[in-house]
């Protein structure tokens, strides 16, 4: 028996984790914490909520007296920490929210743990779940590993950088039995719609303009959150305590590809012509800081655990486009009035 405390399980990544352990652990107790703020979203999770060993709190990772209540009430003796605000362009707009949630949410949660667990950290781990943005940009060659040094360049990666230097440091100074990995861009069913593949899709769906910043030329690598979520289970169950894993597709795209591939296929699966929605490609403003380059080397969970990507991407785009174009009331119901407002707000030329 494990109390497993999942932050952030309403969200994307964080639903997929909570569905996988649930079903998969029938002997572990799922106790999913989510603050519910515009990207939390308890439908993503209906499958599961009637199930004996899950248990949904409704918590801010920066409340500490709540955080502490958890921990007692439920006996927590591991923690998988997804609880971040995670865009971008956001970071820009109001990195203090960013460094709230990101660093001192953090922060309170290694805390509780350490105070809770009592320095009796045997059958307990912290396991943190980061981004590959903490590294900064690459050229055209070359990839992050676990030994990359980190350069953040957004308001968002440098609070996902001092979260990670936060945990290494509770367990380098207090012997913190803690994971880190650090993933690759995500994508899949169930992601609110300001990230890019969800939001071509849905704009491809009501013929609304595709914004691409720049010329399209950013390279990123895109992993499926089904692959994801079974490597953070890898690691949690195998994963040598102290130490780093990166998690990659090794799946690289130029944003402009990416775009016409989505055009392609959702244009088909409408039953328009392929190509139909290119004219929808705007161009807009760069953002600022804007990271060239994001690869993984993921090597070492490969070679230590076994792990490989379950699908080759054209599959897995189909599987998310499908996933969307069937739950189109999934993707009415996230799109609130506030949120169309920033939309205008962050992607204006």
């Amino acid at each position: 028996m494990r109390n497993i405390l999942v932050t952030g399980g309403a969200g994307f990544i964080g639903s997929h984790l909570v569905r996988l352990l649930v079903n998969k652990y029938t002997n572990y107790n799922i106790i999913n914490m989510d603050m519910l703020t515009y990207a939390g979203n308890l439908e993503n999770l209906k499958d599961i909520e009637d199930k004996k060993n899950y248990t949904f709190v409704k918590c801010n990772i920066c409340d500490v007296g709540k955080v502490n209540q958890v921990f007692e009430k439920y006996q927590i003796d591991s923690v998988i920490h997804l609880a971040a605000e995670s865009h971008v362009d956001r970071s820009i707009v109001d990195p203090l929210l960013f460094a709230k949630s990101n660093i001192m949410g953090t922060l309170i949660l290694l805390q509780a743990a350490k105070e809770q667990w009592n320095a009796n950290f045997s059958n307990h781990i912290f396991y943190h779940v980061s981004t590959d943005e903490v590294y900064g940009s690459l050229g055209d060659e070359g990839f992050f590993t676990e030994q990359t040094p980190y350069d953040p360049h957004s308001p968002y990666s440098a609070s996902k950088a001092s979260s990670d230097h936060f945990v290494r440091a509770f367990h380098d100074t207090y012997g913190l039995p803690i994971l880190i990995s650090n993933c690759s861009n995500n994508y899949g069913s169930f992601q609110f719609p300001e990230k890019l593949i969800p939001l071509l899709i849905n704009n491809i769906i009501n013929n609304k303009s595709l914004p691409v910043y720049g010329k399209g030329e950013n390279i990123r690598d895109w992993l499926f959150v089904n692959d994801h979520v079974r490597a953070i289970d890898l690691i949690f169950h195998k994963g040598k305590l102290g130490e780093t894993y990166n998690i990659g597709g090794s799946n690289e795209w130029k944003n402009i590809d990416l775009v016409k591939l989505i055009i392609k296929t959702v244009d088909r699966l409408l039953g328009r012509e392929e190509g139909t929605s290119n004219k929808l490609i705007t161009y807009v403003t760069d953002r600022a800081g804007h990271d060239k380059r994001y690869a993984i080397d993921c090597t070492k969970l490969k070679d230590e655990l076994g792990w490989e990507p379950s699908l080759q991407f054209d599959e897995g785009i189909e599987k998310t486009v499908i996933w969307y174009l069937n739950n189109k009331e999934w993707l009415k119901n996230v799109i609130s009035g506030d949120y169309q407002a920033y939309y205008g707000k962050i992607y204006k030329n």
